[in-house]
């Protein structure tokens, strides 16, 4: 059978080299990507009654015109032409713009069908489309697909191409999912699903044909999931870790708190993962402030008491340089040496630490991408922690896997990711949850002001700062920016200072050297510094205890999941805290983030509202996620087809049948194209 993805779009009539080089530019190189290039959307054109509509709708009618038309002029060549019609038993007034030409058309007792927006008050009806009897139309009484086009094609020019291309080739589109699932899920067969999802006639056939190609497109990226795991699992040349829970417990007794419930069950997983010979590749997911950092110490406690070392890689030098605070205060105890692997070190500290970690002194080292050049060497890494994995990219992480023989990896997250999420780009990982917060942590209380009200934010900062408290406030940007209207941050310093003139206002952005960074980030942990003024600098991890109010101006530039995080660093400590949301009430989405801020506090049901109102695109605000794009697929409203097809994929790659049986071919030869068997391309 020819392969329909090898015939040139030239081969279809109407196409010539200049079309093909329009259809090139969309993305199509072949009649089989002409006919996988779906519609967005449908314009709906099915004959409705009258009694169904809502105002200000956009309708299909059939009518009957019964009065002569009326014409008005206004401006320069502009034009209104209107008359009466019966539609059914009612009496319309149909209304054209700038369509003179229709003048001598319209008579007395001519049938027509209209298309446009319907006015209810007036019983009105603004036509966009008139089509007149005796013509054949395409459209009429139909769901018509909506392509996005560019260059010369127009809705109607693409749809005829389509028409052609299913006329000639259908018969050679080719079926990809097993015969069992397609029976078994009630799906469409695929040349079928292709063919309605163009040409649906009725929206109940648009739907089983979306149906079919989502669940298609989801159970494909799964087969990559699904087949890279049961590799890995079959795979036992990664580190068993000799761990004994005695000193496990005792490690974890020296903590200054009691572990929560959920903090001990993820102990538990990881640990039993780091005991089986296969690598641990285990993404830890938990809330602001519900203590991933304690976890991640127990895994690098447990490794380095195996005899092995352990590497701790965080998005920003200012969370690196406190976790190696936090981590040498626990771990330096039990006589484990932790050192710090950062860009602001001087050449001579560099090298005492890459001598360190090269002759094993160093048991466990923090650093941030500086981890992944070519000069770090271990004596015999056993344990990779990755702090905000998403913010690094594929390729990054593997650089550090490779510094180890199959070292086991700890990812973690504090952006609560939705389930739909988890499975998808997470599906290659076990996922552990901390939903739980430490006892004694008080609810933050969070506000939405205007910006007009920001005089009575300050009266309340004010006397937070004179009961010894300290105080955040962050702004989007470093300097003026044209384009934006948004408050900076050098801008803002400035101003607080001077109206602050009893206390002091420090100042952090991403611009400012390691060393200036790291001074003024101390001397706010030493309460030198009353308020800092920040961009996102500070959004993951940093932990001062005593600062209680976080004050987030321009909110409405910011996702919900990074105002969440924001909101994070405080209620940290014994005090009540406040979160206050400087925001524009007029910006898109920005009532409904503000609300959904103020009305809970749970960092899941956050990410799910965010899902919702970004898509998965943005969520992550980084492509480097691994996120797939599909054509079809949501993955905001497609969770039951992605649950079915992750539970497909996982019990067909568990099959030994799937690796050997000639059926299964074209999935392990997909597998093959996607890198899967190389390892390279999921991590």
């Amino acid at each position: 059978m020819r392969n329909i993805y090898n015939i040139p779009l030239t081969q279809l009539s109407g196409i010539g080299p200049q079309k093909a080089e329009e259809l090139n530019a969309l993305g199509i190189e072949s009649i089989g990507g002409l006919l996988d290039y779906y519609p967005y959307r449908y314009e709906d054109y099915r004959i409705r009654d009258l009694s169904e509509v809502k105002d200000g709708e956009k309708i299909t009618i059939t009518g009957q015109v019964i009065t002569e038309p009326v014409v008005q002029m206004y401006g320069r060549k502009k034009s209104r032409l209107s008359c009466r019609m019966m539609v059914n038993e009612t009496v319309i007034k149909a209304v054209w713009f700038n369509r003179l030409f229709l003048k001598d058309k319209l008579k007395p007792g001519l049938e027509m069908v209209l298309t446009g927006k319907w006015d209810g008050h007036r019983l009105q009806l603004t036509v966009s489309e008139s089509e007149f009897p005796g013509r054949s139309s395409s459209q009429t009484g139909a769901l018509q697909p909506v392509y996005s086009l560019s260059g010369s094609f127009t809705q109607k020019g693409f749809r005829q191409l389509i028409d052609k291309a299913l006329k000639s080739y259908r018969s050679l589109i080719p079926e990809i999912l097993p015969e069992s699932i397609i029976r078994d899920r009630g799906l469409l067969e695929r040349s079928e699903a292709v063919a309605r999802i163009h040409q649906p006639g009725e929206a109940g056939e648009g739907q089983a044909a979306r149906k079919r190609i989502a669940y298609e497109e989801l159970f494909l990226f799964q087969m990559k999931l699904q087949a890279y795991r049961q590799m890995n699992k079959r795979r036992a040349d990664g580190i068993a870790h000799a761990i004994d829970s005695g000193e496990i417990r005792r490690f974890a007794d020296s903590f200054p708190f009691t572990l929560t419930d959920d903090q001990k069950k993820v102990v538990n997983e990881i640990i039993k993962d780091m005991r089986a010979p296969s690598c641990m590749n285990r993404l830890v997911q938990g809330d602001v402030g519900s203590g991933k950092t304690a976890v991640a110490a127990i895994a690098l406690y447990a490794a380095v008491k195996a005899g092995h070392q352990g590497a701790f890689m965080a998005p920003t030098e200012i969370l690196a340089e406190q976790h190696a605070r936090t981590l040498s205060n626990w771990l330096e105890p039990f006589g484990m040496q932790v050192g710090l692997l950062s860009g602001g070190l001087t050449a001579r500290q560099r090298r005492d630490v890459l001598g360190g970690l090269q002759m094993g002194l160093i048991d466990v080292v923090v650093g941030t991408h500086a981890l992944i050049q070519e000069d770090v060497q271990f004596r015999s890494l056993g344990l990779v922690v990755t702090d905000e994995q998403h913010r690094f990219g594929v390729n990054q992480r593997a650089i550090l896997r490779k510094k180890g023989l199959n070292p086991d990896v700890l990812t973690m997250t504090a952006t609560p990711i939705p389930r739909t999420l988890a499975i998808t780009a997470f599906g290659d990982l076990d996922v552990s949850t901390i939903r739980e917060r430490p006892k004694g942590r008080k609810p933050i209380k969070t506000y939405w002001k205007k910006p007009d009200e920001f005089d009575r934010v300050l009266q309340f900062v004010e006397k937070q700062l004179s009961k010894g408290r300290q105080a955040y406030v962050i702004c989007p940007l470093i300097e003026e920016s044209e384009k934006l209207d948004v408050q900076n941050a050098i801008e803002l310093h400035d101003l607080l200072q001077a109206h602050f003139d009893q206390f002091r206002i420090g100042l952090l952005h991403g611009r400012m050297n390691t060393e200036d960074k790291e001074q003024t980030m101390k001397q706010f942990n030493d309460r030198e510094i009353h308020m800092l003024v920040s961009t996102t600098v500070i959004e993951v991890g940093v932990d001062v205890p005593n600062a209680t109010v976080m004050i987030i101006y321009d909110a409405d530039r910011f996702g919900l999941s990074q105002l969440h995080q924001l909101r994070g660093r405080v209620g940290r400590g014994e005090h009540q805290s406040y979160c206050i949301l400087i925001a524009n009430p007029k910006s898109e989405n920005g009532v409904e983030r503000m609300q959904a801020m103020t009305e809970t506090e749970d960092g899941f049901e956050i990410a799910r509202k965010d899902l919702e109102l970004r898509g998965p695109g943005d969520f992550f605000g980084t492509k480097q996620s691994g996120l797939p794009e599909f054509k079809v697929a949501d993955l905001t409203h497609d969770f039951e087809i992605l649950e079915m097809a992750r539970d497909d994929a996982a019990a067909l790659v568990s099959q030994s049948a799937f690796w050997t049986d000639l059926k299964y071919t074209h999935l392990r030869e997909f597998l093959q194209r996607e890198q899967v068997f190389q390892g390279e391309v999921l991590d």
